[in-house]
């Protein structure tokens, strides 16, 4: 069987390390709000290039800080509005609605899963506040045209940057330091996974990020001292210590994904399969740390059945879109016909960068040898 992704041996591949930043933790005694996420948040800060990072417990609790940060200092309402791509995983729609903001859904293109970035400036209103970029599957999702509609319009950017950590513009800017804030995902299966839950913040922001901390910390600056009505959001000693271990790593971890998305690239050539579309080559392109490689088919399901057959696991991301979802009733009735035709065809294959060129070749001929 070739994995989908192998966690294990991801991280057996950091061993003896993570053994040894654990113990260093459990040496130490103090497993929260200690040193070790004291230097990660440091570590992380300067990997991305933002003057602030904040450990917090998820990925989703990154983005609801950060619109529960802008509401408490006055820079949003209940009732808002914030532009959001309809194609996307659902924890970035509920950072928003949580927080009693109203996500508008704006449609991706079909090519780069990404928003549309064209299709913007139709969406905005006078109760719109923000624009939430989604660096889906590890694309960054950015450009000069969202940055002067942002500024046209006033509107805040924020990142969800829980896909795309690595990835650089031409300009040599990351993903994460793009926009006003940027909520990280440390889930285990992400580019950089902690062996649990995981999340940061990250901006230039001094006043958002003393907020953010606090809010992250029961609403407390000073201990037992609470001016807001917080969460209990915080990244532990453990997951910042492996995280630590793992960052130096991490550039040349994506770009081994980079050159596994290369090899697929030039040699699937099934007619039926649409492969994804980048700039230039795969391995050249930075803007794209290929979090999932991601295919689309007609007869989506049957491949993937058939792909299980011959022993090689697939996951879909994601097969139902949010304005789908028993979560949110309200949008049932309404059309989103390319958000629905890419989460009708999507399929992920195996990526990691510990993958081999067995395993490779063993998905590549196999889907090459795909009949309808």
């Amino acid at each position: 069987m070739i994995k989908f992704l192998d966690l294990k041996s991801v991280n057996d591949s950091f061993e003896p390390e993570i053994g040894r930043a654990i113990h260093r933790v459990l040496d130490s005694g103090w497993y929260l709000l200690g040193q070790e996420l004291e230097s990660f948040e440091y570590e992380f800060g300067h990997f991305t290039g933002s003057k602030h990072c904040i450990g917090v417990a998820n990925g989703l609790d990154a983005l609801r800080l950060i619109f529960k940060a802008y509401m408490q200092m006055g820079q949003m309402k209940e009732g808002d509005e914030i532009i959001v791509p309809a194609n996307t995983f659902i924890a970035s729609i509920l950072a928003i609605t949580d927080n009693r903001l109203t996500p508008v859904l704006v449609e991706p293109g079909i090519d780069s899963f990404n928003l549309d970035i064209s299709l913007i400036e139709r969406h905005i209103t006078s109760r719109t506040r923000a624009i939430m970029v989604v660096h889906l599957y590890g694309m960054a999702c950015w450009s000069d045209q969202l940055e002067e509609i942002a500024k046209r319009h006033n509107l805040l950017l924020i990142e969800d940057n829980a896909q795309a950590i690595g990835a650089r513009l031409e300009d040599s800017r990351r993903t994460g330091s793009l926009g006003d804030a940027a909520g990280h995902s440390f889930y285990p299966g992400k580019n950089l996974g902690a062996l649990g839950d995981g999340g940061a913040v990250s901006t230039d922001n001094d006043e958002l990020a003393a907020m953010i901390r606090a809010l992250s910390n029961y609403g407390s600056k000073k201990k037992y001292i609470h001016e807001y009505q917080g969460l209990n959001s915080r990244l532990d000693e453990v997951q910042a210590a492996v995280l630590r271990v793992k960052l130096p790593r991490l550039d040349s971890d994506n770009q081994r994904r980079r050159e596994v998305a290369q090899y697929y690239m030039d040699h699937i050539v099934h007619p039926g399969i649409i492969l994804p579309r980048v700039h230039g080559t795969a391995e050249q392109n930075l803007a794209h740390v290929w979090h999932l490689f991601v295919i689309r088919h007609s007869r989506r399901d049957h491949l993937q059945q058939y792909l299980a057959d011959h022993g090689i696991q697939t996951l879909i991301h994601y097969p139902v879109p949010p304005h789908r979802q028993l979560a949110y009733p309200e949008w049932s009735e309404i059309n989103i016909p390319v958000t629905e035709q890419i989460h009708d065809t999507v399929l992920s294959l195996p990526m990691s960068p510990v993958m081999s060129r067995k395993e490779l070749r063993q998905v590549v001929e196999t889907i090459n040898q795909y009949t309808e």
